[in-house]
């Protein structure tokens, strides 16, 4: 599972918008990939910052 995936399933999985920190804390995931995926994943519209440094999926 790319490290996209794992981010994206984070946030389908909570009922919550999380912040970065957070994600890392649920995958497992170094900070820096998790920032990649969250900026590739914007790009691509499936997740959504409902309000600065929070993201969800959409």
């Amino acid at each position: 599972m790319s490290a996209k995936d794992m981010v994206l399933e984070a946030l389908k999985s909570s009922p919550e918008p999380m912040k970065t920190q957070d994600i890392v804390q649920k995958t497992g995931l170094d900070k820096k990939e998790v920032e990649k995926a969250i900026k590739e994943l914007k790009n691509e519209g499936l997740i959504e910052s409902p309000k600065r440094c929070f993201y969800k999926a959409k």
